[in-house]
């Protein structure tokens, strides 16, 4: 029963955010104004950085991939959910449901390191000032971005073949809005205690790592903040790592939420809750938090629009 072949459903049904007409017709339109400037805020962030020299630096590099990660994201996930919204009709095919785990997982993944090297990057940045230049040179860049991509790619194909090789024979309707893995395991036809328990353990890898980084970095920024002389030096810090710390917030909770708290059939509609969060709002919040208060930010664009 464990391999692809056993597989005879072709086709899933996403029940959607809702199932009600002018609802689907409001979500529609909130959601693709959302995803407009999503894309936008994101593609901003990017042709500034490329277009001032003075934001040329480590911080930004990685704020860049950040920001083409989330227009990745966005560009994949957010106009099946709009289609499925104006058309009323959440048909998905079984390769392009495969295709969606994958980009979600890998991508995911992608971030959660992504942003432990954000973190660390801030470290070294704060601690060591007059390596910093050196110890996080171009070549360090590339291949800190380059190891986060690896590793959402290999996770995200291992994460694939463990959802798929399980046999779905019967029930095809998912209770979400795109397929994501524990949704869509709940469809296997066949024992999945071994495949959810190697998910387990892989998102705990994914998340602990990422989350130590974080935690340990910016445990230490704050005790250094605390104890610096300059009051515009603590604002500047605070204001920095703050941004970064809401971003990680809301992205880590939502995820751990989905992937390593249990589920309670109280609640079915739980998991696309969460998902909106992650698949709408943090894609959105991640450019405008990272520039409101960003005096390097609000330069480049005054040299702009000059």
């Amino acid at each position: 029963m464990g391999a692809w072949n056993f597989t005879s459903v072709t086709e899933f049904i996403l029940e959607g955010l809702s199932s009600h007409r002018n609802t689907q017709i409001l979500l529609f339109i909130v959601i693709l104004i959302v995803y407009v400037l999503t894309l936008m805020g994101n593609l901003i962030i990017i042709m500034l950085v490329q277009a001032d020299s003075s934001l040329q630096t480590p911080m930004y590099f990685f704020l860049t991939n950040l920001s083409s990660l989330e227009i990745c994201y966005v560009a994949i996930m957010q106009p099946q959910l709009l289609a499925h919204l104006l058309s009323g009709n959440g048909m998905i095919s079984y390769t392009r449901c495969v295709v969606q785990v994958f980009v979600v997982l890998t991508l995911g993944t992608v971030e959660c390191f992504l942003l432990g090297i954000m973190a660390y990057d801030r470290y070294l940045a704060i601690f060591h000032p007059l390596t910093y230049a050196v110890v996080m040179s171009k070549l360090r860049q590339l291949q800190l971005a380059s190891i986060c991509w690896a590793i959402g790619l290999l996770f995200g194909v291992i994460y694939v073949c463990c959802t798929f090789r399980h046999a779905y024979c019967g029930p095809n309707h998912i209770n979400h809005f795109m397929c994501e893995m524990p949704v869509v395991l709940k469809l296997a036809c066949d024992d999945t205690h071994v495949t959810e328990a190697i998910v387990f353990v892989m998102a705990a890898m994914v998340l602990v790592v990422p989350v130590f980084v974080i935690l340990t970095s910016y445990g230490l920024i704050l005790y250094s903040v605390l104890h610096m002389k300059s009051a515009a030096g603590r604002r500047k810090a605070f204001s920095t790592c703050a941004s970064h710390l809401v971003v990680v917030t809301v992205f880590y909770g939502t995820v751990i939420s989905m992937y390593m708290i249990p589920r309670s059939s109280a609640s079915p509609n739980r998991d696309k809750q969460i998902a909106v969060f992650y698949v709408v709002v943090a894609p959105l919040l991640n450019p405008i938090i990272y520039t409101l208060r960003n005096k390097d930010v609000h330069k480049a664009v005054a040299k702009v629009l000059r």
